[in-house]
């Protein structure tokens, strides 16, 4: 979900200002609407999040010629197949991601993997999990981070990335991106991992296909009883996610991610999440980074 997963939306108004309704939405709307989210991806909506709610789901009447919120979630609930349960979840995540966002992380990464793989001397790749990839940027700046710690463009890493956001997820599976987002990269980044379109394509780029030998992409919901994830991981990227999710939330997702640790394993959280709540769980050994309590 990433910043869990933020996606701009052209139509999203700044917090606290007012919509003229063109449909129907009421104060039990935005409860229900509160509490399904909450059911199915966690997401903890507060009052303020109001407008951005109308605004992403109003969609979502139009797609069914309907013009009120209560009739949209009537046939959500009690008619609503897994693609406008997909639809309604994809409307209310938030993406917010950059490469290389919060750049001490993967410097602190390249150290790891660095450390684990000369104490393993195994066969076996070292396995990261980027569980909330979003457009992609995350997970393929964990690839570069990967080729560049071992000197390689076939680095001893494979990297799982997944999103409850379906839409998200098949950007990032792409791989393009618009020049302007690889911006602030250094040119030797953008030589070495990017190839740059022409023609029809000019003004784009996408990563060049040793990294994508690199990275799997999978949908995955956070709130699932089993992730259906190998144990023995390296790293799991969990960042700017549970800032979404409530406190007993929060604990439940950690309690599943802390097998899937290796012994050295180690957790990287966003810049403000803390998991002080959780200290049975984790302890911290780093800036957001966490190693699992054993």
């Amino acid at each position: 979900m990433a910043d869990a997963s933020v996606r701009r939306r052209g139509e999203e108004l700044p917090v606290g200002a007012s919509l003229e309704r063109a449909f129907e939405f009421d104060d039990r709307d935005f409860a229900r609407i509160c509490k399904l989210i909450h059911q199915r991806a966690g997401i903890s909506l507060g009052p303020h999040k109001r407008d951005m709610v109308y605004s992403r789901l109003v969609r979502r009447l139009r797609t069914h010629g309907l013009t009120r919120f209560g009739d949209y979630l009537d046939l959500l609930e009690f008619r609503g197949d897994a693609d406008e349960w997909q639809a309604f979840v994809n409307c209310l995540t938030t993406n917010l991601t950059s490469f290389f966002r919060e750049a001490y992380h993967f410097e602190a990464l390249i150290a790891q993997l660095r450390e684990v793989h000369a104490r393993q001397r195994g066969s076996e790749p070292l396995r990261i999990w980027c569980s909330a990839a979003s457009t992609g940027e995350e997970p393929w700046s964990l690839a570069i981070t990967a080729c560049e710690a071992f000197g390689t463009m076939t680095p001893p890493v494979r990297i799982l990335a997944t999103d409850i956001d379906t839409q998200v997820l098949e950007t990032a599976e792409r791989g393009v991106y618009t020049i302007d987002r690889i911006a602030n990269l250094s040119e030797e980044r953008k030589q070495t991992f990017f190839q740059r379109g022409s023609g029809p394509n000019a003004g784009q780029c996408r990563v060049k296909p040793a990294l994508r030998e690199l990275v799997e992409f999978e949908p995955l919901n956070l709130l699932d009883p089993s992730y259906g994830v190998v144990p023995g991981l390296t790293a799991i990227f969990c960042r700017n996610v549970m800032i979404y999710f409530d406190k007993p939330t929060q604990y439940q997702v950690l309690a599943r991610m802390r097998p899937l640790l290796s012994s050295d394993g180690r957790l990287y959280a966003g810049h403000s999440e803390s998991f002080n709540h959780a200290a049975d769980l984790f302890t911290g050994c780093g800036r957001t980074i966490y190693m699992p309590r054993r």
